[in-house]
């Protein structure tokens, strides 16, 4: 798999944002069938960062009702990265943008 296949989307929640600025780790959806050295692998190719441990966890579907029928989410793997003290990851694009107001500025 290529790392854009294994890296889904990055879960951005409370928890996952308070993990970010306690702990330097990032929390993202990957593939089901991605191994923690694959996902090591694909997070520091596509973002440039040194990963010193990942955790994975698969996530359970949640039941979902609409009128009288249940039906279910599907299940989904989790990976929590540990980054080095030095990298960080820019999900929102706020560090290019400080880069530009100092170049204007």
């Amino acid at each position: 798999m290529i790392p854009q296949q294994i890296i889904v989307r990055p879960v951005v929640t409370e928890k996952s944002t308070d993990l970010q600025a306690q702990h330097n780790q990032y929390s993202f959806e990957v593939a089901k069938k991605a191994n923690k050295i694959e996902i090591r692998k694909a997070v520091e190719m596509v973002f440039g960062v040194r990963v010193i441990d990942v955790r994975t966890m698969v996530v359970r579907g949640d039941i979902r009702r609409v009128g009288r029928f249940f039906g279910r989410r599907p299940f989904w793997k989790k990976a929590v990265v540990s980054l080095h003290a030095g990298d960080s990851i820019d999900f929102y694009g706020e560090q290019a943008e400080q880069a530009d107001q100092a170049e204007q500025g």
